[in-house]
């Protein structure tokens, strides 16, 4: 699978597999390109020496440990801004070499994939990109012997910034951790995102759709100063409804671990959004419906237009994922939640109802809602307050915008071609 990165796409004008060698020698002189926590430059190829083994793993695995990033072999730099490119070898002897040198060095081995980049002006040479995403296995560690002496006894490189930290051992201790018990973590990670958003938003009574995204192998997102501020102006200036040139969010603050995203200060029925900084996100938004005008009351039935909910439905996929793969290193698989509630407190995780006050009217019942969907999916009416579908789908389809998810195994909603759920009606 060929490493994605939203920025360094938008850096490079393309996917990493499709840029050219002139597309990367453009860097050369811009400031933007500096080396960075996901991007690095060499002038040439590792050297066969013990010092060189050394920093060939220590280099890999930080990216490996952190978000995920590529190494450019062949591209001089200057204060971390590339200067000038050097066309190194791109024959087949170099790339079996630094395969059989990177198994060899890192436990586990580091996964990682080369795309060679061709001058056309130099033919067999050019510019050697490795792409290294953030890892499943992590940490990963060096187990070829220190050429100096060193107190990073453990030896588990991670970026930081342009440059390379060690892992502590509580933070490798962790990482084993979360390595081993991510299937339980994910479930109980799903359950809290929920739970927290819908028991401090108890006050929606409208219809909702909550969408929630939690990947498998979690990301990292650094909230700092710095980091807030570019973030917020990012959100601000985004448009996350598709097809749109609405900018739906007005409001970013920082909560635990969090990034909020309002539509409104005072959130009464506005969009509401928590991206987390392991890329894990939940948005929810509230529906309008209308009600038919029959004439017996007991037979009034809500309606909710399935065109309307599919591009909210899209836009919130779309919305979250990015987040996850581009501001947290997300790869790989997610598991997605879908909700449609008739209120918060229609929610599975919301708390039981408060009985009304004596002398205070009952909460009235709400009428029925179908949603009216195109073929081939049929509308229907039936009497329950909420909806749930869940599904596993690539981070990389959602953040694009495609449509593959499949079935959940046991559920009778599916995600097809169509983006409408199939099947939801109440």
């Amino acid at each position: 699978m060929v490493f994605r990165s939203r920025r360094l796409e938008d850096l490079l004008g393309g996917r990493l597999d499709k840029v050219r060698y002139g597309d990367i020698a453009a860097l050369i002189g811009r400031q933007e390109a500096v080396e960075a926590e996901d991007l690095d430059y060499k002038q040439q190829h590792y050297g066969s020496d013990a010092k060189s083994r050394e920093e060939l793993a220590k280099d890999v695995a930080a990216l490996a440990n952190h978000i995920g990033g590529i190494l450019i072999i062949g591209m001089a730099e200057s204060r971390g801004v590339p200067s000038r490119a050097f066309d190194v070898d791109l024959d087949d002897r170099h790339v079996r070499d630094l395969q059989q040198r990177i198994a060899a060095s890192t436990a586990p081995s580091v996964r990682w994939e080369p795309l060679l980049k061709e001058n056309p002006a130099n033919p067999g040479h050019g510019l050697l990109l490795l792409t290294v995403p953030r890892s499943p296995e992590a940490p990963h560690a060096i187990i070829v012997p220190p050429t100096k002496p060193t107190s990073a006894a453990l030896r588990y490189p991670r970026r930081a910034g342009s440059k390379t930290d060690w892992l502590t051992e509580t933070y490798v201790a962790s990482a084993y951790r979360q390595r081993f018990s991510s299937a339980a973590d994910r479930a109980e990670r799903m359950r809290d995102i929920e739970a927290r958003l819908v028991t401090s938003e108890l006050s929606r009574t409208r219809t909702h759709l909550l969408v929630t995204l939690v990947p498998d192998v979690p990301g990292e997102m650094r909230i700092n100063q710095r980091s807030f501020i570019d973030y917020k102006e990012q959100l601000l200036a985004s448009q996350p409804l598709i097809a749109t040139e609405t900018r739906l969010f007005r409001h970013v603050s920082v909560g635990s671990h969090r990034l909020i995203v309002e539509q409104r200060s005072d959130r009464a029925d506005s969009d509401l959004a928590h991206l987390y900084d392991d890329g894990s996100g939940i948005w929810a938004q509230s529906l309008q419906t209308s009600v038919d005008n029959d004439e017996d009351p007991t037979d009034r039935v809500r309606s909710l237009a399935g065109d309307f909910l599919a591009h909210r439905l899209m836009s919130a996929l779309i919305f979250i994922a990015s987040h996850a793969r581009d501001r947290c290193g997300v790869a790989g698989t997610v598991a997605v939640e879908v909700d449609l509630v008739d209120g918060m407190y229609a929610h599975p995780y919301a708390p039981p109802l408060p009985t009304s006050l004596p002398g205070r009217p009952a909460r009235r019942e709400p009428y029925p809602l179908a949603v009216d969907q195109v073929p081939p999916f049929p509308s229907g009416t039936h009497c329950t307050t909420a909806a749930q579908a869940e599904v596993t789908a690539l981070v990389d389809d959602l953040a694009d915008g495609s449509t593959g998810l499949g079935p959940v195994p046991g559920s009778d909603h599916w995600f097809g071609d169509s983006p409408v759920p199939g099947g939801w009606a109440w």
